[in-house]
């Protein structure tokens, strides 16, 4: 061997796996400046919003950045953790990681595995913790988002922020992807068993359960996005896992936003109906959601429950998301490991 290269030497560390779990975002407090910035970075999102850029540059930044940031400060302070000045979101999703975290650290990886959490807006960035993973050793990551039911404006909007910091590093660290799990059997007992226990906190069976998820323009799912029969697969085994009839599970679509037409049959249209329509006691759930944020607490909780109660409703009841309770910890750590199998060697 060529002495030149007899003298190369590789310093070699034990190689580490780092695990990205990755949440849509929240603001960072609920003043005109930061709702802005949130916002902004939010809608420009070219999955989110498809409107040709020059005509959605000029609404975004002359129409709604001027009106829109006051109005969601207000409908985020009425769910705003004031002891900790955080949003429920931020502070659930990292409890989430560090309850990942030590999971994985008894089962004998610690040290080999590193959990972290970002958002795809917002903080932490998903630059930021992307490169902190990469800074800390791991040459392998697993992008875990959150997002039982794939759409491209949540799951692959998430996976592009991070592929474009990829796009900035010397040294790529490789990369895989969590799927969706919305036909899971763990996330499907997960939602049956909170659904359960929803039950029994509220006090009342429920006639009808509405399963509420995040909407998005009809025109998406018409160019081939999976999502809405996704979501009628997991409401689907819903009814199946809990014994139930399938009419008493509802599936509506919450959230519009703008004047396309959207995911139908609507929420607040769905409540308002089935008051008018003699029904008294429904539960709600939003499956759609790992963690409970603006869009379930206030939207569904509070005006959700409003608008069933105030045309004729006499119970409502709404489920919280998985979260960080035992079950979706269980299901998190089941998802990551079966993603990280030929990575690791199980303990």
């Amino acid at each position: 061997m060529p002495e030149k290269f007899a003298k190369l030497t590789l310093k070699s560390e034990k190689s580490k796996i780092g695990v990205l779990l990755l949440n849509l975002g929240t603001p960072d407090a609920t003043d005109y400046w930061s709702m802005r910035r949130y916002l902004k970075e939010f809608l420009w999102d070219k999955r989110v919003i498809e409107t040709p850029r020059i005509l959605w540059w000029f609404i975004l930044n002359f129409i709604i950045l001027t009106f829109r940031p006051n109005k969601s400060g207000a409908l985020y302070k009425k769910i705003w953790d004031m002891e900790k000045d955080d949003s429920p979101l931020r502070l659930i999703s990292l409890s989430q990681g560090k309850e990942l975290q030590e999971t994985l650290d008894k089962a004998g990886f610690e040290g080999e595995i590193l959990v972290d959490v970002a958002m795809r807006y917002g903080n932490p960035s998903t630059a930021d913790r992307l490169n902190a993973l990469k800074n800390q050793g791991c040459n392998k990551i697993l992008l875990a988002p959150l997002y039982p039911q794939y759409s491209a404006p949540t799951t692959a909007s998430a996976n592009d922020k991070a592929f474009d910091v990829l796009k900035t590093m010397r040294w790529q660290p490789a990369i895989r992807t969590l799927p969706p799990y919305f036909d899971h059997p763990l996330y499907i007992e997960a939602l049956a068993k909170s659904v359960l226990a929803g039950i029994e906190t509220s006090g009342f069976e429920p006639e009808v359960l509405v399963t509420s998820y995040h909407g998005m323009p009809q025109s998406y799912v018409d160019a081939g996005d999976p999502y809405f029969d996704q979501c009628h697969v997991t409401s689907s085994l819903l009814a199946k896992k809990l014994g139930w009839k399938k009419q008493r599970i509802v599936v509506a679509f919450q959230s519009r936003f703008g004047p396309e037409e959207w995911l139908k049959p609507y929420t607040d249209e769905i409540l308002i109906a089935l008051a008018k329509n003699g029904t008294k006691n429904i539960a709600t759930i939003s499956p759609a959601f790992s963690v409970d944020c603006l869009e379930t607490l206030e939207e569904i909780a509070m005006e959700g429950r409003d608008d069933f109660l105030e045309n004729g409703g006499e119970k409502f009841f709404y489920i919280p998301c998985l979260n960080d309770d035992e079950q979706a910890m269980k299901l998190i750590e089941t998802l990551v490991r079966s993603e990280l199998a030929g990575w690791i060697k199980d303990k």
